[in-house]
């Protein structure tokens, strides 16, 4: 355990986080953190304006409201995330710089919720702009008439701004750590480690113990002997169980069970949710998940128990023998859920992507994302569930693991240390965003022209130059073809009754960037076939493979010229 830092460099320290009975699990990650804070620092508790404070917490704490807390000589510590319980906490950060853990690093789906719930566009706009650039501006516009596309929440982060106003930023990961580093260096961040108390269960949970997990699988209906997978907390989509209820209509898993606890999605219910919690605020109405369990034939092997108290997540842990933690896209959150699943002695199967290619692979086993996410899936977890000497070895692996690189103590030292270490710190202050201008590697548009010279009176069978110019008329930049994907080039076509005879011809790529407004002469040499034939003509963008987003839309609203030549 960590010694706690001496009286005499006791940091004092204004803790600004939603509270129990809040269900959010920054708010049981606070819990957690305070006692071993409390230790090391001077530490007074903020209520937020307008959130509920449980009174034991309150009286445990000593909490006090943020409204007419004399802020003087106190460094406040934030705890962001990603959902509107927050939001007092972003206007506060906003406004008193302080220390700031980033729970998520994309905080979009607050601030989409922040804004659009009261329809206020311009303000989203303004923000998406003041943290993207022109980026932010032409992601914001769709959304003015009732847009949403899921991918640019998780692409645009919305974070610049209330990053660059904090002396120092907290995270969790260092794959956090490294995308702000990358996208900001100006902003100071630490990686501490999350801190997640070990139950008083040690190792395995005894089935046979009818108050423990035997029990809870009686209350759900599931078999005392049968193999039986979690997945735990907020399911959103991005939490992909939905492949986990996939893999269950495989022969090799076919007495497995799935028990999904915590809220599913009901009546298109979606986002991001914030940070991954324990649990979840239940809703009513039909779970897409029992529903896709029902159409795969595997709905009696399928056991949601909804939002669950402390003590039943507890046994609902103990009832598993594997427990899975698939994700994409990511807030870049590290999860809590999976960390508690990880200290009660469970191992995991998680997505082999971001933050969670850190987890050794002795407690938890990668996944690949993509095409053959299913069938590996399949695979990996029924070689694991066959294998009960390999998941207790894992188990107490990952249970050791939690104990050496989790310890609250020594969480709260790190925590402690960086407040002390930024207590006299300038945030880097609000700054212009620089986003270079658009190009074709980022816009999928391509307005501009054709023109093309050298194909009238035209004797069959006659080789020509034609000359063909193409002008750029859009606002994105046009890239040399030898820059890779994204680069531009010239198609050339010439259909006739037996096919195209430039079929075997490499497109011609463009040979130096062009800026709004130039343009470029190609000369091609073309022999006019003897009878009837189509010259086509056509913009587009290298890609393919490497780019997939691009793929299905090559050469959309590029300039096109086609034209009868016999």
């Amino acid at each position: 355990m960590t010694t706690a830092t001496p009286r005499a460099k006791l940091p004092a320290i204004d803790f600004v986080s939603p509270l129990p009975p809040v269900r959010s699990g920054i708010a049981d990650y606070s819990v957690d953190l305070l006692p071993a804070l409390a230790a090391r620092a001077d530490v007074r508790v903020l209520a937020l304006p307008g959130q509920p404070v449980d009174p034991g917490v309150a009286e445990r704490f000593g909490v006090v409201a943020a409204r007419g807390a004399d802020p003087a000589g106190r460094t406040p510590l934030y705890q962001m995330g990603n959902n509107r319980y927050h939001e007092a906490v972003e206007r506060m950060a906003l406004a008193r710089p302080g220390v700031l853990t980033l729970h998520d690093l994309v905080l979009h789906h607050l601030v989409s919720e922040r804004y659009l719930s009261d329809t206020d566009f311009a303000g989203y706009r303004a923000r998406l702009v003041a943290d993207h650039g022109w980026i932010g501006e032409e992601a914001a516009r769709p959304r003015a008439w009732g847009g949403h596309v899921e991918a640019m929440l998780f692409e645009l982060p919305v974070h610049r701004t209330l990053l660059r106003r904090q002396r120092g930023i907290l995270v969790h990961n260092r794959w956090a750590a490294e995308r702000i580093a990358a996208e900001d260096p100006e902003v100071r961040v630490r990686v501490v480690p999350m801190g997640v108390p070990l139950p008083a269960l040690a190792g395995r949970a005894d089935r046979a113990d009818p108050d423990w997990g035997l029990d809870f699988r009686r209350r759900h209906g599931v078999p005392a002997d049968a193999p039986v997978l979690g997945s735990f907390g907020f399911q959103t989509p991005i939490k992909r169980t939905a492949k986990a209820v996939e893999a269950l209509a495989a022969p090799e898993l076919a007495r497995a069970h799935l028990l999904v606890v915590g809220e599913s999605p009901r009546d298109g219910a979606n986002g991001a949710g914030g940070a991954d919690g324990v649990n979840g605020a239940e809703r009513p109405g039909e779970s897409e998940l029992l529903a896709l369990a029902a159409e795969l034939g595997v709905g009696e092997r399928v056991h949601e128990t909804g939002f669950v108290p402390w003590e039943d997540f507890e046994a609902a842990i103990a009832a598993c023998d594997l427990c899975l933690n698939l994700r994409y896209p990511t807030a870049g959150e590290t999860s809590a859920s999976l960390l508690r699943v990880l200290a009660a002695g469970r191992p995991a199967v998680v997505s082999d992507y971001a933050q969670f290619t850190e987890l050794p692979e002795e407690i938890a086993i990668k996944a690949p994302l993509g095409e053959d996410e299913v069938p590996i899936l399949v695979a990996r977890l029924a070689e694991l569930l066959a294998a009960p000497e390999r998941l207790a070895a894992m188990g107490a692996a990952a249970r050791r693991h939690v104990a050496l690189r989790h310890d609250p103590e020594a969480a709260a030292e790190a925590v402690a240390e960086a407040c002390a270490a930024w207590e006299r710190a300038d945030p880097p202050g609000d700054r212009t965003v620089e986003v270079p201008p658009p190009s074709s590697r980022t816009w999928d548009t391509f307005a501009g022209g054709l023109r093309v010279e050298g194909i009238e009176d035209w004797p069959a069978g006659t080789l020509r130059r034609v000359a063909v110019t193409v002008i750029n008329r859009g606002p994105a930049r046009w890239l040399a073809a030898h820059r890779g994907p994204g680069g531009v080039a010239l198609h050339a076509a010439l259909d006739t009754p037996d096919g195209d005879l430039l079929a075997r011809r490499p497109w011609i790529g463009l040979p130096r960037d062009l800026g709004t407004g130039e343009s470029h002469t190609f000369e091609l040499a073309l022999r006019r076939p003897p009878g009837p034939a189509r010259l086509r003509l056509a913009v587009r963008v290298l890609g393919g493979a490497d780019l997939p987003a691009l793929s299905p839309r090559l050469g959309t609203g590029a300039p096109r010229w086609e034209r009868e030549i016999g």
